[in-house]
């Protein structure tokens, strides 16, 4: 150790502070001092200094203030745990202090680089040193392996240089742009074969690169560090921008380059890039990434295609001398084969110099090109660029004079561009297909593609003219085979827009006329002369004939018989319109530092649903075969000029056959040329019926009324008969309806149509039994409209005796039932025969007629005094006038007679309203059982004026038994005895008085009257009820008494009520009925909602009102007496007095109840 401090001391330490001092002379802080230690020395020299003082020493003398920068590597060369710890700590540190040098070395640099970019505004900046400059960072991220970081190092270069290009193209220029804007002289495309093309980086560097260099290496440069980045697609996808980029650039510099040159260099440039590609992946993963690379060999073929045009290898004559020489400048500029690509067979540089070197080589290198890009469009399913790429095969096909092989091509672009709806290549297109079609001698397939694209207004008018010209050339040449037809779609050559009937509703009858006036819009750019414009009609007999009648056809009108059809989408079998809408939306780009405006412009956000494809397994093409129907039934009209636009058409048919007609097919004729619209839609049809005579008769008013003269209206349909003169309907007369011959009769005659004809004065002749109306002369399918006036005898249905009285009894029930009905007039049918002229049978026709007038009767009481009432209702909407009323007996009784108490002769009588009559019956001997009699009241409108004929009263005949009052009952009741009035909770006493008013008569001849020595009696059971609950009776309320028949016989009856309230309380009511034994035949139950009790002038009918517990307890018995019977235990029966007979003379009678005096709550009770 002391040797080694001494040769620290003498030489070590001066090297160290002579190595420090060149450091600091080039400003350089990045050192380390590497310290090597030998264990051999240490196990020598014990006894003398410390392993560690050299280390000290040299750490005091250089490493003070960075300690850090000196490291002991101790034993490098041994295999022991000690050495590899001072191994790791030595490279620990190495590398620690490495990346930090790095990094600070790094980042100077980019400022300085930073600092140079910032610059480039000023006048001497170089984008070459600039591009030097960057590049040398990007080769020290190659060295380290981060190519990620490399790469966007020649990005930035890249989106640089585009943006000076950009500007310049804007007319902000930048003087280093010079230097790029050279003569292209050389186009051998890319170099992508070497890490770095020196050569061109050395003409960068000595600013003498042309665009086409520049843009080259740079690119070959990204594609290096791509293809160490394991991307290859990209490499595919960038290519295809730049040399779509590159071609622009060009144009915005404006530099020089030669016809062919950048087709040269683009096609060389795609096949360098996919050569590159296969040459780094498997055939399996370039299969599975064809959408990456079918941009480049799409781009190649067009490239190609383009080189062949240019230098006359498509031409049918083959190159021409000017063409060779270009050929000879344009592989010049190719210059020498690249040593790398020397020995490829397949090279860009030999496939290019080989399509070029012959019309055959060209040829099979393009069709090569070109089936190999459709398989992989086809493959990827973009089928649309497939078939843009046929139809470049197809025009080379027409080139190389093989329509044959062109055409099928052609049909397949077409059929794409129709489903999507492209108009421009759609007519590009046809005119290519029309070509195609005219060499192969297509007849029929010319002339429809010459009228499609004679309609197409993307044409100027000039083409337009001749393809209709071709059209009319070729109607105009004398056919071989004169028959023969070549049709064609009319959707081309004109359009249906509206049809017009006239009548409007499309209906005639045979023999009728009608008229349909079509318009056409032509789309031809000439006037266009048409031979005859046909229509084919369908003829079908309909099943339902009978709704083709004149009232049918009143009815089916349409609003202006115009049918209107739908716009052709043409040249678009998917119409436009159903497509989405157009989704736009404005697009901002700001600058991220100063938020200053960069760009601007357009975006569509659902471009993925306008652009994306449809499929169609249909052809979208009209076929030009369509089949042209041969029928019976035509409309034609000829000669016609179809202007360009509107043109009215005029068909003008007979109806012959009844029926429905379709109208199927539109044809217009041009020569031997025929254009037909296959289907007319909508439907349109047009009917022809024919019709029987018929006669139709109806009232003119809802509902004729009976009594007073009515108006009907006949309507004769003559159908296919015709009205002679002499013709007539016999009526045969009804006996209780009279036909009114009225001498200004008149009858109208219209068509079928409503359409006035004529009108003619009605002669009627009446006899007794038949009435003839002679009818005006009228051709057929019209109709014959008169009215008559016809008169019904108003009469009343014939009615029974107490039945239909109001005075009679008749359960609750029943009169519900009658109020219900009550307000509906009676009706009576009058039929009448009618002879016709034009049938051997009669028509029958009922004519209802309704009385407008209800009537019911009652019979009244005052004691023995009786009267007859008749109610007279007016159920009907008119008002009349009431006059000479009457009421006679038809029995002609003798000593009777009636007393009428009305005495004014004339009485209006309102709609819904009712008029009463009443008359006093008087008599002078004994009275028959019953009356028969008749009311009559004479009747006439009150709204109008003196009618021309008189009119029969209105009779009422009705019957009324038992009329003669027998029994008297009188009701009394007294208070207690001791007070002068009633009190409410005392009983009071009731006194019943029954008094026979007669002595024997007939109607007391029954099974009740029982006959002793001295007199006559009969049995009768009296019942006393309060239906209003006012009284409480007391025991017994019903009992049977044996009744004299004798004039002023009288009955007491006596029983105790009590009063429920106090106030004025009308008595309880007292009913009779006759006790009759059980073997009477007439005899019957009586129930206790049909007694009924007649007061002094008005009738007084009793519900089902519930009754005190003594009365229920008497009828209880009475009732389940009858109940037994049906057991088979013969009872005693009760029939109901008519109330005729009984007359209650104590009835509205009330008595005075005062409240008791220990009453707290006072209740009155008022009626």
């Amino acid at each position: 150790m002391e040797k080694d401090t001494e040769v620290y001391k003498a030489t070590v330490k001066d090297d160290l502070t002579k190595w420090q001092n060149v450091l600091k002379a080039h400003s350089s802080v990045d050192w380390l001092i590497v310290i090597v230690e030998n264990d051999a020395k240490k196990k020598n020299k014990t006894n003398i200094l410390p392993r560690t003082s050299i280390v000290d020493k040299i750490r005091n003398d250089f490493c003070n203030k960075q300690s850090d920068r000196c490291v002991v590597l101790s034993d490098p060369l041994k295999d022991s745990s000690r050495t590899q710890e001072s191994w790791n700590a030595f490279l620990t540190k190495l590398r620690t202090l490495l990346l930090m040098s790095f990094t600070k070395n790094l980042g100077k640099f980019e400022d300085d680089m930073r600092t140079l970019r910032e610059k480039r505004t000023e006048p001497g900046w170089s984008f070459c040193e600039y591009f030097m400059v960057q590049e040398e960072l990007a080769f020290v991220f190659e060295m380290l392996q981060q190519f990620e970081d490399a790469l966007v190092q020649y990005d930035e270069l890249d989106a640089l240089f585009s943006q000076y290009v950009v500007n310049f193209g804007a007319g902000d220029g930048a003087n280093w742009l010079t230097f790029f804007c050279q003569p292209v002289k050389s186009w051998n495309g890319l170099i992508l074969r070497k890490p770095i093309d020196m050569e061109k980086r050395e003409s960068i560097q000595r600013r003498e690169a042309t665009l086409l260099d520049l843009r080259s290496y740079l690119f070959s440069r990204q594609c290096t560090l791509l293809l160490f980045l394991q991307r290859p697609w990209e490499v595919a996808q960038r290519a295809l921008e730049l040399l779509h980029n590159c071609v622009q650039e060009l144009k915005l510099l404006e530099v020089s380059v030669p016809p062919g040159a950048l087709d040269c260099w683009v096609f060389l440039s795609c096949l360098e890039v996919l050569q590159r590609i296969e040459g780094c992946c498997d055939r399996a993963q370039i299969d599975s990434n064809i959408a990456h690379t079918v941009g480049l060999w799409s781009y190649a073929t067009e490239k190609l295609k383009s080189l062949g045009y240019l230098c006359g290898l498509v031409s049918e004559k083959g190159p021409n001398s000017e063409d060779l020489n270009r050929t000879v400048d344009l592989l010049a500029g190719l210059g020498a084969e690249r040593p790398e690509t020397a020995n490829t067979a397949q090279s860009p540089y030999k496939k290019l110099k080989e399509a070029l070197s012959s019309v055959e080589a060209f040829e099979k290198h393009y069709l090569d090109l070109s089936h190999a890009t459709i398989e992989m469009y086809t493959s990827i399913g973009r089928i649309r660029s497939a078939k843009f790429v046929g139809k470049d095969l197809a025009e080379f096909y027409m080139r190389k004079k093989a329509p044959q092989k062109a055409e099928i091509y052609l049909q397949g672009a077409l059929k794409n561009y129709l489903a999507e709806g492209w108009a421009l290549p759609i007519t590009h297109t046809r005119k290519q297909l029309a070509e195609c079609q005219k060499h192969l001698g297509q007849i029929e397939n010319y002339l429809q593609t010459s009228s499609l694209l004679a309609s197409d207004h993307h044409l100027t008018e000039e083409e337009r003219k001749h393809f209709c010209q071709e059209i009319l050339d070729f109607a105009s040449q004398p056919s071989d085979n004169p028959g023969h037809k070549i049709v064609l779609p009319m959707q081309s050559f004109a359009q249906l827009r509206d049809l017009h009937f006239d009548p409007s509703n499309a209906v005639v009858h045979v023999g009728g006329v009608l008229c349909i006036e079509i318009t056409m819009y032509s789309q031809m750019p000439v006037p266009v002369h048409v031979e005859q414009i046909v229509v084919n009609v369908h003829f079908s007999i309909e099943k339902n004939s009978y709704r083709k009648t004149a009232e049918w056809l009143t009815k089916h009108k349409t609003s202006n018989g115009i049918v209107n059809f739908p716009p052709e989408t043409a040249p678009f079998p998917v119409s436009q319109n159903s497509l989405p809408a157009l989704e736009l939306y404005e697009m901002f780009e700001r600058s991220p530092s100063d938020n200053s405006l960069n760009t601007t412009g357009i975006i569509c956000r659902n471009v993925h649903m306008l652009l994306r494809r449809q499929e169609s397994s249909s052809s979208l093409e009209m076929p030009s075969g369509v089949a042209l129907e041969e029928g019976a039934h035509v409309l034609r009209c000829s000669p016609v000029t179809l202007e360009p636009g509107a043109n009215q058409i005029t068909f003008r048919t007979q109806a012959k056959e009844p029926g429905t007609y379709t109208l199927r097919q539109l044809c217009a004729s041009v020569g031997s040329v025929w254009f037909v619209l296959p289907h007319i839609y909508p439907i349109v049809q047009y009917d022809v019926y024919s019709q029987e005579p018929q006669l139709h008769v109806e009232p003119l008013a809802d509902s004729l009324l009976a009594g007073i003269p009515q108006k009907v209206k006949f309507t004769v349909t003559t159908g296919h008969y015709t009205i002679k003169n002499g013709d007539s309907l016999q009526l045969s007369n009804a006996e209780a309806m009279l036909i009114l011959c009225q001498a200004e009769s008149r009858a109208m005659v219209y068509s079928n149509t409503r359409e006035q004809s004529s009108d003619a004065a009605l002669r009627i002749q009446s006899s007794d039994k038949v009435t003839s109306i002679s009818l005006p002369v009228a051709p057929a399918y019209h109709v014959i409209e008169f009215e008559l006036e016809v008169l019904s005898l108003p009469s009343a249905p014939a009615l029974g005796g107490e039945s239909d009285m109001l005075g009679m009894a008749e359960s609750h029930r029943k009169h519900k039932d009658k109020q219900k009905t009550g307000h509906c007039m009676v009706t009576t049918d009058h039929k009448v025969s009618i002879d016709c002229p034009w049938s051997i049978y009669s028509t029958v026709i009922a004519l209802t007629f309704s009385v407008p007038f209800r009537t019911t009767h009652a019979l009244l009481s005052s004691g023995t005094r009786k009267y007859v009432q008749v109610c007279v209702q007016n159920l009907s909407e008119l008002d009349f006038q009431l006059s000479d009323s009457y009421l006679v007996d038809t029995s002609d009784s003798t000593g009777l007679q009636l007393v009428p108490l009305n005495t004014q002769s004339q009485q209006p009588i309102y709609s819904k309203q009712s008029v009463f009559f009443v008359w006093e019956l008087k008599w002078t001997e004994e009275p028959p059982p019953s009356l028969h009699c008749r009311f009559s009241v004479g009747f006439s409108p009150a709204s109008e004026e003196q009618l021309s004929i008189s009119l029969k009263p209105y009779t009422y005949e009705f019957k009324v038994e038992n009329f003669f009052t027998l029994y008297n009952v009188k009701a009394e009741i007294f208070p207690p005895s001791g007070m002068e009035y009633c009190r409410t909770g005392s009983l009071c006493s009731l006194e019943v008085l029954i008094t026979r008013l007669s002595d024997l008569l007939e109607v007391d001849k029954d099974e009740a009257l029982t006959e002793s020595d001295e007199h006559f009696s009969t049995k009768l059971m009296y019942e006393v009820v309060d239906n209003s609950s006012n009284w409480a009776v007391c025991g017994k309320s019903c009992g049977v008494i044996s009744m004299p028949v004798a004039a002023r016989a009288t009955h007491r009856v006596h029983m105790e009520v009590m009063p429920l309230f106090a106030g004025y309380l009308p008595l309880p009511d007292v009913r009779l009925f006759k006790y009759l034994p059980h073997h009477s035949a007439h005899s019957s139950q009586l129930d206790a909602d049909s007694w009924i009790e007649n007061d002094s002038l008005s009738v007084d009918k009793h519900g089902d009102d519930q009754p005190d517990s003594s009365s229920l307890k008497s009828r209880g018995s009475v009732h389940s007496a009858c109940s037994s019977e049906h057991k088979g235990l013969p009872m005693p029966r009760l029939q109901a007095l008519p109330a005729g007979q009984v007359f209650n003379s104590s009835s509205g009678t009330q008595v005075l109840v005062i409240p008791s005096q220990d009453d707290h709550v006072l209740e009155v009770s008022v009626t």
